[in-house]
């Protein structure tokens, strides 16, 4: 069981010193607040309070099970830790109800963790053969087998377009519509053999058939950039003058919202007829790195998962009235 092991050997955060560089100017002070909305098995947390002690952490996460591990390898840092069992979105809620008004720094590291990745039985893998489950958060919600099972062909083919970009969408919503006529589709194995047999022989070469189609119905059934596009705001609101953000992101949809959000942040507003900016139309971020910042090389061959990954910053710079 993964459970029973050190997440510390579990998972390598990706990026995890760059993170570190970035928020730690903000978090130098006595009792500035971090929060990590997405806490994982805690290799991005810890890091960030090993090299920032007068910073408090408040992490979130959907996954009981990485509450868990996280809980084990923060166990040091004792009251300094503040661990929540919720979806990221639920920010503004709980740090309310913690009496939180202001935090100082703040990391997102996207989409499935490693856990999830790695524990078969989840449902997340097309590598492995496991019931089609892809919730996060395993008490409670609707499974991918049962997302699959409610929608109609149309819906099928609209979400595999929208959530994973897939040319086959059409042909891949109806092989999957016809297999679930004969039998309940309940499986990740029946899936991948169900889009590998709808698989043109021209586009076999083109990657696994199944990436796309189990991106799509990962980020449907957890809600996803839902969640995204309600989080990430809430999180640049809350930062205090001189406080940070850093998103990872590891799929174009969410890098494509969290790059528009923080260029609108950190872009005047003013009319350009205006003769000169109004105080009230200066931008309120900047961006700590130009573009997004991608993994070494040297990272890349050694955790695979860093390939994707694209990291943006931003520092609040003022606040306005």
């Amino acid at each position: 069981m993964l459970l029973d092991k050190n997440p510390a050997e579990l998972h390598a955060p990706v990026l995890r010193d760059r993170c570190v560089e970035l928020l730690a100017p903000a978090l130098s002070e006595a009792g500035s607040v971090f929060v990590d909305g997405t806490l994982g098995m805690g290799g991005h947390s810890e890091a960030v309070l090993e090299a920032c002690p007068n910073a408090k952490l408040v992490a979130f996460d959907r996954d009981r099970d990485a509450i868990s591990l996280a809980a084990r390898r923060l166990e040091r840092f004792g009251d300094r830790v503040n661990l929540i069992h919720a979806v990221y979105d639920e920010l503004d809620e709980r740090l309310d109800e913690l009496g939180i008004d202001e935090i100082h720094g703040a990391l997102f590291d996207l989409g499935v963790s490693s856990l999830q990745l790695d524990e078969a039985e989840r449902g997340f893998s097309y590598a492995r053969n496991a019931p089609l489950d892809m919730r996060m958060d395993q008490s409670g919600g609707e499974t991918a087998a049962e997302l699959i099972a409610r929608l109609c062909e149309a819906e099928l083919r609209d979400l595999f377009y929208r959530y994973g970009d897939e040319k086959l969408a059409p042909r891949y919503a109806s092989h999957i519509c016809k297999a679930r006529d004969l039998a309940p589709i309940t499986t990740t194995g029946q899936l991948v053999e169900i889009l590998q047999q709808a698989t043109p022989a021209a586009r076999r070469d083109a990657g696994h058939p199944a990436k796309r189609v189990f991106q799509a119905l990962r980020i449907a059934v957890n809600g996803e950039l839902e969640a995204l596009e309600s989080a990430i705001p809430q999180a640049l609101d809350r930062l205090a003058n001189g406080g940070r953000i850093v998103i990872e992101s590891y799929q174009s949809l969410e890098d494509r919202f969290v790059k528009r959000e923080l260029q609108r942040r950190s872009t005047s507003s003013a009319p350009r007829e205006l003769p000169m900016e109004l105080p009230e139309h200066q931008p309120e971020f900047a961006l700590l790195v130009r573009g997004a910042e991608r993994a070494s090389d040297e990272e890349a061959e050694r955790n695979p998962r860093a390939i994707p990954v694209r990291l943006r910053a931003a520092e609040r710079i003022r606040r306005h009235a």
